[in-house]
């Protein structure tokens, strides 16, 4: 007899009580689901198997298994067989067409973004998953390509509206020509749900990966922060990130996290001396051929003599140096853009062009130059550099005069790529077996848009350490960083290993041997969450890599203009890095944190940025140059101590966009939608303008849609049961809204008609929705905010109600905590007898027109910013 508790009778047990037939069915050339064709000329070599026929077992964790089996009957796999085995297969699943769907593609290497249509032949290669409106049964099916031993697989278009799946191993050496899971469909009557339901059914499945709700996440997702990279691309050096972080710091927002972004390494290229940094490098793509050839930081950083910051009189900065040193670099790549142009029209005589590249870069170097006598000061003279460990100089002192100055900065955080530098680690130079791997892309990213980073890095190939030394490759680094006072990493340009993987036994195996040491550095060197992920989207990462890693960026990166030189791509960008974060989330954040990355908050668009980070639920930093701030904005973001207002979820597209196009449709607003502790909210932004060109394979402006925007709002867009602790939220009979941007506040209900707007391009608008409570039978009450944060509510930090009867006392009161200094709002019916914050009598306005109550706080700084206060009815 078994024991009571024996997970192996109670896993049957499971499997025996949710026993029914699937709701998809595979005949006669059609797939099906609950009896509606959903796929139509299905290849006679397609299969498809349930759930629980497949996944019997699982070491996941007990309650994910028994949650993956009770919905067992709604998913199931899909395979093929070919006659001959290949590294490389591609099969159709048969077709659709007029059926909506919207999915998820890379258009580079590293990042991928939404797309929709409503045929087989609309998907674009490399797609990710595709979403199926299947309105016959008030559903959405799913389909996602997974991995089946050493194979990972994509979706790519066919004709005649066909779905194709490709099945790649990466090495000419890995050969299969059956599989019998290598795409996994659900269903569900709710898109969010299904989402959830899919990603549980294949962690346990698979055993690859972990689940969101598995991990814990770094702390600063609700802080902060500063990244360096706008300010100085490969430039940065200590003494300006301490200027950098005293700007913020005397502006009234002290960071609670530092990213040192690329520049800061020991790097350096083949044809110099091994162990010689290189110098004078300025912009992004003149680093992408360089190798690390010592794994702690470059000479700038690690000649950085200890308390030379800290003085009264410290080293002169000249805060326009980075400014002038990067314009004059531009100059250079505009000179060789120029160059390169007259090769390709048939030029032969470039001498003009030799020279002048050849002056500007002169200029460059003496510019570098003339600024030495300052970075000296800070540096150890020659013979005077002390040990590799050394408490009084490099990155150790740095970071400890860092944080004794500045005693809010809790994190500092380091870039690398996951091959240590863009071009890996240098043969020779370290104590690892690095070798010069040449590069080769798989067929599905022909379909992909040009990238300076993939070409740079197939010109000079990756210097791959061996696989076998993975574990000590990132130990080697981590511990090192650890030391010195590094609290985590942004870990960049993570997919390259599919480039390389030929003799690795393919990307699967080489990626889970590089992920499974870069797992357990992570574990033992920064507490377990210490890494951000980039440049990491595709499924090879999301199901091999994130057993351990919790936080990742979910968009490509913030570009302040067009790199292709559209004027106005300064706006229409900024609309599709949202639309990257907010689609992306729906799957990437099943699985990690979703972070919507930086941006810069004296950009054109900066506020329009700012109001998507408000409620995006992530950390929020900004990539802002020496002088180039705007703290009026940044303080509508972020405390005074460095914390922010964050939501309690990560944002999602509303249900009424899935399958639209917020981009270049001509009518469509982006809504997203989250929760604060005590109300939900929405954000509505016109992102209208540009987008995905599958002919040219490239973002480009679409300036005819790049105009006012029309649209509206409801109280159910907000998905109320998709978080446990919002659910009853859902069912108030009434709320109140509050458009943070028009400053007007009225009331709604779940049966009341839509909520107008009108959005401008590149604008936005933020809802809070409330629920109302009735405190007596005549007064209403609901908490909103602080009316100067983006997100007012989230900064309610508690309510509570109290009702008090005799003893001569006849009264009901609001009690709410906040935290931070500003306008509170609130809305009631009538008016409050009396109001007291933190137990003192004080003034307060009310409207009888719209309900409004308003308080004044202050920021509290020895109680952490947090006030108490109660209304008395």
């Amino acid at each position: 007899m078994a024991p009571p508790n024996d997970p192996i009778n109670s896993i049957l047990n499971v499997m025996k009580t949710h026993k029914e037939d699937n709701f998809f069915e595979l005949s006669n050339g059609k797939l099906f689901v609950k009896k509606v064709p959903l796929f139509f000329e299905v290849p006679s070599n397609v299969s498809f198997s349930s759930f629980s026929s497949i996944c019997q077992t699982s070491s996941a964790p007990l309650p994910l298994f028994h949650r993956a089996h009770s919905t067992s009957s709604k998913g199931g796999f899909l395979g093929f067989n070919k006659d001959d085995p290949s590294h490389h297969s591609m099969n159709s699943l048969g077709k659709f067409t007029d059926r909506d769907f919207l999915s998820i593609f890379r258009f580079k290497t590293w990042w991928s973004t939404q797309w929709v249509g409503n045929s087989g032949s609309d998907l674009q290669m490399e797609t990710q998953w595709v979403l199926l409106d299947v309105p016959e049964i008030k559903s959405y099916v799913i389909i996602i390509p997974i991995i089946e031993r050493k194979f990972r697989s994509a979706l790519h278009p066919g004709t005649n509206g066909h779905v194709l799946i490709c099945a790649e191993s990466g090495s000419s050496q890995v050969k299969a020509s059956s599989f019998g899971a290598i795409a996994y469909v659900h269903v569900s009557d709710n898109p969010y749900t299904l989402m959830k339901e899919a990603y549980t059914s294949l962690r346990v499945y698979l055993n690859t990966f972990k689940l969101l709700e598995e991990k814990s996440v770094p702390s600063l997702v609700d802080k902060f922060g500063w990244c360096t990279w706008d300010a100085f691309y490969l430039t940065v050096e200590p003494a300006g990130i301490w200027h950098g972080v005293k700007e913020f710091s005397q502006g009234g927002v002290s960071p609670r996290f530092l990213i040192i972004d690329d520049g800061w390494q020991s790097i350096n290229f083949d044809h110099q001396e091994p162990h010689e940094d290189a110098k004078n490098l300025v912009l992004g793509g003149t680093q992408m051929t360089a190798r690390l050839h010592r794994l702690d930081e470059g000479e700038k950083f690690r000649k950085y003599k200890g308390g030379a910051l800290l003085g009264s009189n410290p080293p002169l900065f000249d805060l326009n140096k980075p400014k002038i040193l990067i314009s004059k670099a531009i100059e250079i790549e505009h000179a060789e853009k120029a160059r390169n142009k007259a090769i390709q029209s048939g030029v032969t005589d470039l001498s003009l062009f030799e020279i002048k590249i050849e002056k500007l870069k002169k200029d460059l170097d003496e510019m570098f130059g003339g600024d030495q006598e300052n970075s000296l000061q800070l540096m150890c003279k020659d013979g005077e550099e002390l040990e590799f460990n050394s408490e009084d100089s490099g990155m150790k002192a740095f970071t400890r005069d860092l944080r004794t100055h500045f005693k809010g900065l809790d994190d500092i955080y380091v870039w690398h790529a996951l091959c240590g530098a863009w071009g890996g680690v240098r043969p020779g130079t370290t104590h690892l077996n690095s070798k010069i791997i040449a590069c080769k892309l798989s067929q599905g990213l022909d379909g992909t848009m040009d990238d300076l980073a993939v070409i740079k890095i197939v010109e000079g190939g990756i210097g791959l350490v061996h696989p076998d030394q993975a574990d000590d490759f990132y130990d080697s680094m981590h511990s090192y960083l650890s030391d010195v006072g590094i609290t985590g990493v942004k870990v960049d340009v993570i997919h390259t290993l599919e480039y390389v993987s030929e003799e690795y036994g393919g990307r699967v195996e080489l990626a889970k041997k590089y992920y499974d040491g870069l797992s357990k550095s992570l574990a033992k060197n920064f507490n377990g969450t210490g890494l951000i992920s980039s440049m990491q989207q595709c499924n090879d990462f999301f199901l091999l890599g994130t057993k351990q890693i919790s936080i990742g960026r979910v968009g490509d990166d913030f570009w302040f203009q067009d790199p292709n030189g559209d004027p106005n791509g300064v706006y229409w960008l900024q609309g599709v890095h949202m639309i990257h974060c907010a689609y992306n989330s729906m799957w990437m954040g099943q699985i990690i944190q979703p972070d919507w990355d930086m941006f810069q908050s004296d950009h054109v668009c900066a506020k329009f940025h700012a109001g998507s980070r408000a409620i995006c639920g992530g950390p929020v930093y900004i990539s802002d140059s020496l002088g180039g701030h705007d703290f009026d904005l940044l303080t509508k973001l972020v405390y005074p101590d460095g914390t922010i207002p964050k939501c309690q979820y990560f944002a999602l597209p509303t249900r009424d966009c899935i399958f639209k196009n917020p981009l270049f449709d001509g009518k469509t607003i982006l809504k997203i939608w989250n929760f604060n502790k005590y109300g939900g909210v929405i954000g509505a932004f016109n992102c209208q303008g540009a987008g995905w060109d599958p002919k040219e394979k490239r973002i480009k402006g679409y300036s005819n849609c790049y105009k006012s925007m029309k649209g509206s709002v409801h109280v159910n867009d907000i998905e109320w049961d998709q978080l446990i602790e919002a659910s009853e939220m859902g069912k108030a009979e009434e709320y109140v809204v509050y458009l943070n941007q028009a400053e007007k506040l009225f009331l709604t209900k779940s049966t009341s008609d839509t909520i107008p707007m009108s959005l401008e391009p590149s604008t936005f608008e933020i809802l809070a929705l409330y629920p109302i409570k009735q405190l007596s039978p005549i007064a209403k009450f609901a908490p909103i905010g602080l009316t100067n944060m983006f997100n007012s509510g989230g900064a309610i930090q508690g309510v509570q109600y109290e009702e008090a009867n005799g003893d001569g006392a006849n009264y009901v009161s609001a009690k709410v905590e906040v935290k931070g200094g500003g306008s509170l709002l609130a809305y009631t019916n009538v008016l409050p007898n009396k109001c007291y914050l933190n137990g003192t009598e004080v003034e307060f306005e009310w409207s009888s027109q719209d309900g409004k109550l308003i308080i004044n706080l202050p920021w509290i700084e020895e109680d952490n910013g947090i006030s108490n206060v109660t209304f008395i009815f």
